[in-house]
């Protein structure tokens, strides 16, 4: 955004007018900008690419926007770790690594965000053995409130690192994350339409069995499109999509006809049933193998909003249950597919898998419909199996409900004191969810 002008996030659901923009390119420069809204007593917000569907980046005073804090710092080839600036996008990464042969371990479905902002609001994929992005992180720096440049990895203030690799931008700005990778590597996808309830009979065996297994359920369907991916080494024979076929199914189906059914489907609700059997139909149903980067993530040209709750994963199969009966019992015309991930446990304070192997059932709704009839009733059958909300996406909690729900919350709030007493880094939604 233009200095002066109206920020909004891509999901149009969060907007501000900030009294300052800045655009820090070095690690000093946002020192300094720190340093001056607090000495004008203004709040300061860092913001990356603006994918969250929460209010979490809105700048009550000062944008900091880290669009210009981009690119490599620093190689460890013997750990395989990698420093980056903390504006670089994902889908830079890949790029940055090819030469060291090196790969993020794991990666979400869109890779429009900053490594930052996917860090800190809890971004991540799916696969029972792997955690989210988070948990990639091996070290960082960031700038506090007072100005101190703190250093924290596992030689300096390790202990602090659960906390502030996932911090909601609570506690400083993050301006370098040094990132654990691995080596380079492939993935053969398997994705197809398949029967609803083949998919969730033999659940369990499916998760436990893939590297990468997900599945969208289509409303008012009986239908799934399941995606497995098995890793493979780097060496392997590559057999990507062909750019036709590729286009084809990510640009003109996956976008362009899904763009044209919502459309539709929000002028003439009656059509969403047969609109989802035909995207059933027309989505998945291809097996290729490419650079693990190139699998993962995937092109999102619709706007939309969303909410994603993740649950004890032994409860993932009730809580999808109660959420396909909440749909047919209030009637609702729903166009976008419902999402089913899957996650490892992890020790990051505020990480939604904290201290259990998790699933995460994401709703969503086209942008130009109101999400909050089907979201809040969404919302409390996930609470009631024990969900805990994703940073980045839309709910409604506050900090009285979610402190029950994270052990560590208590302890992230004392460090959050010590190192913003003053709360330079707060905004309205890190005020709702951590409190004052």
């Amino acid at each position: 955004m233009r200095p002066g002008g109206t920020w909004q996030n891509w999901g149009r659901s969060a907007s501000a007018r900030p009294s300052r923009v800045e655009f820090p390119r070095t690690t000093e420069a946002v020192v300094r900008a720190i340093a001056a809204a607090r000495a004008a007593k203004l709040r300061v917000k860092p913001v990356g690419a603006g994918h969250s569907f929460s209010a979490i980046a809105v700048a009550p005073d000062v944008l900091l926007d880290l669009t210009d804090l981009t690119g490599l710092v620093s190689v460890d080839r013997e750990r395989n770790r990698v420093t980056l600036r903390a504006g670089t996008r994902l889908h830079q990464i890949p790029a940055l690594l090819a030469p060291y042969g090196l790969a993020m371990e794991n990666l979400g479905d869109i890779d429009r965000q900053s490594i930052s902002g996917a860090v800190s609001t809890g971004t991540h994929g799916t696969g029972a053995r792997f955690g989210g992005l988070a948990t990639q992180i091996a070290g960082v720096r960031l700038v506090t409130a007072s100005g101190e440049l703190l250093t924290i990895d596992d030689s300096e203030n390790s202990e602090l690192l659960p906390a502030v690799a996932l911090s909601l931008g609570a506690l400083g700005v993050l301006v370098e994350v040094t990132v654990q990778c691995v080596p380079a590597f492939v993935l053969h996808a398997l994705e197809q339409p398949e029967a609803l309830s083949a998919v969730l009979g033999d659940l369990d065996d499916r998760v436990a069995a893939a590297d990468h297994f997900e599945f969208y359920w289509f409303p008012h369907t009986d239908r799934a499109m399941t995606k497995t991916n098995t890793r493979l080494p780097e060496s392997a024979p590559r057999h990507p999509l062909p750019p036709v076929g590729k286009w084809i199914d990510d640009t003109l189906v996956g976008n362009g006809l899904h763009q044209v059914a919502c459309s539709v489907a929000k002028a003439i609700p009656a059509t969403i049933p047969p609109i989802n059997r035909l995207s059933v139909k027309l989505w998945g149903d291809r097996e290729f193998t490419d650079a693990s980067s190139r699998v993962f993530a995937t092109s999102r040209g619709v706007r939309f909003r969303e909410m994603e709750y993740a649950l004890p994963v032994e409860n993932a199969r009730a809580a999808f249950d109660a959420l396909r009966a909440l749909v047919d019992e209030h009637g609702w015309r729903i166009s976008f597919p419902v999402e089913v991930r899957f996650a490892a446990a992890d020790d990051r304070w505020l990480s939604t898998a904290h201290g259990r192997p998790s699933a995460y059932i994401a709703v969503h709704r086209y942008w130009r419909d109101d999400p909050a009839e089907y979201f809040e009733a969404v919302e409390q059958v996930m609470l009631s199996f024990g969900g805990r909300p994703h940073w980045g996406k839309m709910h409604n909690l506050d900090a009285a409900i979610l402190r029950e729900r994270y052990p560590r919350f208590d302890d992230f709030v004392a460090l959050r004191d010590r190192l913003d007493p003053d709360r330079v880094f707060q905004n309205a939604y890190l005020e709702r969810v951590l409190g004052g």
